[in-house]
Parts: structure tokens; sequence; C-alpha cells
């Protein structure tokens, strides 16, 4: 969801008038990104937007603004991309050991500077603290695996049909990559992006999300200074609808990697798909955890809570459906619904805070309108509103929201909600468990909690998504393994681990005869 953008005008004047509201925040500090424009980063100079409007970044838990930044057009991306594409003629020369030595520096520097970027995750996403240092731990992992890369980058070396021939494949980068990311994890799912392009040599037209444009800004600047050659990184701000669909367009462009909603991503493909560009896409899901009667009723509990409202609910791996055997619904829905009012909405600064702001309000009163409609249908146990007592007030908050004995069809099992919701589905039988988890149109993530280790591996074998948990809830992947889904979730690439590097290669194979003589393949094999 993009931010309000502002109309054209004298930016200078505008920024005074934001710079003189931030000055006057009740004492606090004033964030340093509300006193001077946010830029576009184009060949390594910090360069104004020719779109001559501006769009804020407000705290969703306060509404304290943070930036105002400055909005791109066409030319914006067309310049952007053209010094990418004449930054990738170098870039892709160096040594991949040399880009990796220059990310294992940008490691070194995320793991110095994690606490003011995570304290910045929390101002300008709402994710509780102890989350938003785990959004940058991620991205530490990520850089630190994708320098190691540097000094691997593996390849295939095969045995020749023929006498005195070598026969191996080698990964080439692609070219310049259109990268677009989402507000929920505004700094790890750039690093899925940017670190295994760059570690490959290609080079990027960055575009991240309108909410949490200063996260990416952060990254930029890191890289940056840990010496990554002008052009190889370009960041274009503004809204997905105008900014994101030029750099689709762009010829220049030879892959886009995109993450968001299934609908924005289908957009994505079929523009892409004009100009044959190679489409990475990562989109929704609707994650189930499976509770079955021998559960351990403690743990998954705590799971579900953790999977269901970490994040307040906005991950495209939360647990919005717990799929529960009949046996054990009554006490797992007491449980978890006295655990939900328990939990205490804020500021995500603040160390007590259980569940921090939705990402705006356009956000907040989606969900509402989507939880009213599965009122209609479905059981409500607990929550169900608008959160506006106090300082909620000035928030985008929504109530922690739990649904009961609905059915697998109900549109609040179906569609994904992408916030503090989640419902329960009971069923019979590990069979039947498992064929309500499969039948949605998203396959990302599931979970399963059983001490039958027989139904765990049924489970492993018949559940149709990209990943499967075991006695765990449906969030907590690790980069060093492929991350995606099935069906609507994804359109079959991975990212993250070996995985993530075939979406930003192409194989090429190499054959050397040194024999000396023609040797033709498939037809002289029989004379050797």
């Amino acid at each position: 969801m993009d931010r309000d953008v502002k109309g054209p005008g004298d930016t200078s004047v505008r920024q005074a008038e934001y710079a003189e509201e931030a000055g006057s925040g009740n004492g606090k500090e004033t964030p340093s990104y509300a006193r001077e424009l946010v830029k576009n980063y184009i060949g390594g100079k910090w360069v104004e937007g020719s779109a001559g409007k501006t769009f804020e970044s407000r705290n969703p838990a306060t509404g304290e603004l943070l930036g105002v930044l400055t909005v791109s057009d066409r030319s914006d991306v067309d310049k952007a991309v053209k010094t990418a594409e004449a930054a990738f003629k170098k870039w892709r020369l160096v040594p991949a050991p040399h880009r990796g030595e220059i990310l294992l520096k940008c490691t070194q520097m995320l793991m110095e500077r994690k606490e003011d970027l995570a304290r910045l995750m929390t101002q300008e996403m709402g994710k509780v603290l102890a989350e938003a240092r785990g959004d940058v731990q991620e991205a530490i992992d990520m850089t630190f695996y994708m320098a190691g890369e540097g000094r691997r980058l593996l390849g295939q070396v095969t045995p020749s049909e023929l006498p005195n021939k070598f026969a191996m494949a080698v990964r080439d980068p692609i070219g310049v990559v259109g990268a677009i990311t989402p507000w929920n994890f505004p700094i790890a799912i750039p690093s899925w992006k940017l670190m295994p392009a760059i570690i490959a040599g290609n080079t990027v037209v960055f575009k991240p999300a309108s909410d949490t444009p200063l996260l990416a800004i952060e990254l930029v600047k890191i890289l940056e200074e840990a010496g990554l050659p002008e052009g190889v990184v370009n960041v274009v701000l503004g809204p997905g609808g105008s900014v994101g669909e030029a750099i689709l367009e762009h010829p220049g462009v030879s892959l886009i990697s995109f993450t968001g909603s299934t609908a924005a991503g289908q957009q994505v493909a079929m523009s892409a798909a004009k100009t044959l560009k190679r489409v990475s896409l990562e989109m929704g899901g609707k994650n189930a955890i499976i509770v079955m009667d021998d559960a351990d009723l403690d743990l998954a509990v705590e799971g579900v809570l953790w999977s269901a409202f970490g994040t307040t609910g906005q991950r495209c791996t939360a647990a919005s459906r717990v799929i529960v055997h009949k046996a054990v619904l009554t006490e797992l829905q007491d449980r978890l619904a006295q655990k939900i009012s328990t939990f205490r909405l804020g500021n995500g600064l603040d160390p007590q805070t259980d569940i921090g702001p939705v990402v705006n309000k356009t956000q907040v009163q989606r969900i509402h309108e989507m939880v009213s409609e599965g009122r209609k249908q479905s059981e409500m146990v607990i929550g169900g509103e608008i959160a506006r007592d106090g300082e909620l007030e000035k928030g985008s908050f929504y109530k922690p929201t739990l649904f009961t004995n609905v059915k697998a069809d109900d549109m609040i099992a179906q569609e994904e909600i992408f916030g503090p919701v989640t419902a329960l589905i009971p069923v019979g039988s590990l069979e039947e468990a498992i064929e309500v988890n499969n039948n949605t149109k998203y396959g990302l993530s599931s979970s399963i909690y059983t001490a039958d280790v027989n139904n765990a591996f049924r489970a492993m074998r018949d559940i149709t998504t990209g990943i499967l948990y075991v006695n765990a809830g449906t969030i907590g992947a690790e980069i060093q393994l492929p991350f995606g889904g099935t069906r609507g979730t994804g359109n079959g690439h991975r990212e993250a681990g070996q995985a993530g590097l075939d979406v930003f290669t192409e194989w090429k194979t190499l054959y050397i005869d040194y024999s000396g003589k023609l040797q033709r393949a498939q037809i002289d094999v029989e004379s050797v």
C-alpha cells in the first residue's frame, strides 16, 4: 500500500514545513530524515526525483513524521536503468571473491548498526523491537551467506562422452535486476534480492515499498560505505503503480524479483512478459497449523500465538488458519482466547508491548472489512475491532481476533487477511486435516503438531506447500535453505540458499575439445 503523494510545488518550501512539524514533537528526538528531503540514489549520487512531488513516511504507532521523500517518474527509472547497464559492463568482470569482500564489509556494518536499524524499523513499520532485531539479523545472515558465495558460485563439471574433451557449466550474471520489495520485512527481503544479485555480478534498480523506504535507504548507504561501486545498486522512490510499472516495462531490465500480493504479482508477470523478462514472484499465503489430538497443547498454543500474531499477522507465512482435531478444539480455543485477552497493544519501542500497529490506516480498514464479512459466516471468539483506546487512537491498531468452528471454504479460511486474525477449523482425522490444508489457492507454509512420527511423515509427504514445520509454527525460515511456495504463492522460483542464486544467474555450458580432430557427439561415440 503506497503512501499518499503530495502534489507538485516547491519541495524546498514543503520541506521547511515538514521540518517545523518534526521539530515540535513533544520533546522527543527528531528523526534525522524529517529535516531534509530523502532522494533517489542513482549512479552513486543522491538526486531529487523528476515528478516534482513528495510522499511521507510516518510512524504507524504514533502518526509522527519520520521523513519526506522524493517521487520518481519514468525518466528517473530510465536514468537508473541506463546507469545500471553501464555499471554492469565493469561489475560482471570483478572477480566474485572481491564482490564477496564488499558484502563481508557490509555484513560487519549491519552488525554494528543492528540496534539503530531495528529501532528505525519499529518506528517506520511498527513491529515490536525484538522482531525488528530479528529482521535485521536476517539481513546480516543473508549478506554473510552470499559473501561466502563469492568463493563458491558452484558450477558443474561432468565427464564427456568423447575422449580428449572437457565439459562443464558455469553461472553467468543476467544483467540489470529490477527489485521490488514489500513493507513487512523492510531490510530482510531487500537483502534476499540484492545480495544474491550483487554476488552473481548483476546490477540493480531497487524500488522499496512506499511505507518503509527509510530502511532501504539505510541499507544502500551501508553498501556504499562498504565500497560497492557507483551504479551497481540504484534506488528509485515512489508509488508502485507508476515507478514499479516503469521498471517492469523498461527494455533494459532483464529480471524482475518481486515480493507482494498475489494480485499484484499476476500483474507483474503479465507486464514483464511483454518484454520476455525473467520473473521471480514471492506472493501471498494462507498458512495453516494442524493440531492433532495427540499434540503437546502447551507447545501448540505458543506456536499458534507466535505464528498468527507475530508482526501483527503481517507476514506471508502468518498462520491465519489452525486446523484442529475436534477432540482438542474446545481446550485449544479456550487457551488461545485467554492468552489473546492479555495481549497489550502499543508502540513497538515499548518493551511491554506484545503487538504493534498495522502498517497504516488503510490496511486497518481492509482488515476490519474482511473480519466483518467473516462474521457473517463464522463464529468470532474475541477481537474484531479497531483499537482506539487512549494513545492507540493516534496509530493504526487492530485487536487480535480469533474465529472458531470455521468451515474450510468460508471466506475467512480462504482469503489472505494480512493482519492479526486466525481461524480454528475443526477436523476429525489427519487425512481431513491434510485435505483442508491443501485446499487453498496458496501454498507457502504449513505446520503440524503431533507426537506420532508416522503422522508427521505422512504430513511431510502429502502436504503441498513449499515449507513444512513439525512441532513448530509456520514462521522461522532460515536463509541457507530455499524459501517459497506453490500454487498462487509463487511461480516456481525460490529465494535464499543455493536456489536463490538460480534466480539471478544464467547457466552457460562450455565444451573444450583438445583432440585436434572433429568429434561428433552422439555419432562418433561407437568408435571410441
